[in-house]
């Protein structure tokens, strides 16, 4: 059977992109050429592939049937042209949430190029779902338990999660009583929220009615702005907590609550060779897992 690989490189990137326009946009051709393109492998396989909808495109269940196929194909010819390319510098491809790799990564990863000079680094973040099997990252950094089946976990190690101010603010804390006559700032996506703090520490409490946010590194900046007392982890204030501007008030005098938030995850092949085994041992003795 003719592949018809351009109609389907045209596909594949109207899928991903859910616009005739966005997909002319990457392959630098006319969005009529990308919507001429479509309508002839519709033709071919006598099915329609997408639903119109102005601007947007969405797939039939057909196209989506596709489209799985065309990923897994395009992934396979990537990973043949890599291994036949000797001479192309070594590329990761990372994922990781965001909350970690502002925090925690990016200012490591200076360091972590230093090992290896050859290596190019191509860090996405957010919330979105990681698709190993379009070969669109070597590895993602999640917050939680993965959602996929199949791959390789590596717990990142056991985090701390405590009250974190300003030392103004510590001042007025000598107990876990005292923060609540204080701004509690809320991250509403973390594992371990005030309640669950509070617990541990044997009081029940109504929910904070401080600043939300759904993202920790925005609740750390507003505790350095001195806006309310943080409940985070100290991995990802370990900078600001290391030039003193948050410090834990109830270290020592409080319960903290302890557990696994982040994990690195793969496919379990790429954990034995290459830029993915480059990244799990540097990560591993940056944490000191082993």
């Amino acid at each position: 059977m003719h592949l018809p690989l351009p109609a389907l490189r045209a596909f594949e990137a109207a899928a991903r992109h859910s616009s005739f326009r966005r997909a002319a946009e990457e392959i630098h051709v006319s969005p009529s050429a990308i919507s001429h393109a479509i309508r002839r492998l519709e033709a071919s396989v006598r099915t329609p592939l997408f639903i119109r909808t102005g601007p947007r495109v969405h797939l039939t269940p057909a196209g989506e049937t596709l489209r799985r196929h065309v990923e897994r194909g395009f992934a396979e010819l990537a990973r043949g042209m890599g291994a036949v390319t000797a001479d192309g510098p070594q590329r990761l491809r990372l994922h990781s949430s965001l909350s970690f790799a502002t925090q925690w990564l990016t200012p490591r990863l200076p360091a972590f190029l230093a090992l290896h000079p050859g290596l190019q680094v191509q860090l996405a973040t957010g919330v979105d779902i990681t698709r190993f099997n379009a070969d669109q990252f070597d590895a993602d950094i999640i917050y939680g338990l993965p959602r996929q089946a199949g791959l390789a976990v590596l717990p990142l190690g056991e985090e701390i999660v405590t009250p974190l101010c300003t030392p103004a603010l510590a001042a007025q804390i000598q107990s876990p009583a005292d923060l609540l006559r204080l701004p509690l700032i809320e991250s509403d996506n973390k594992l371990i929220r005030w309640p669950d703090w509070f617990a541990a520490n044997n009081l029940n409490t109504p929910p904070p009615a401080g600043p939300r946010f759904d993202r920790s590194f925005l609740a750390v900046a507003m505790a350095v702005d001195g806006q309310g007392v943080a409940l985070e982890s100290t991995r990802l204030a370990e900078r600001e907590i290391a030039d003193g501007r948050l410090v834990a008030p109830l270290a020592g005098r409080a319960t903290d609550c302890r557990y696994v938030g982040h994990r690195l995850v793969c496919l379990p092949a790429a954990l034995r060779h290459g830029v993915v085994r480059l990244l799990v041992d540097w990560i591993t003795a940056e944490l000191h897992l082993a």
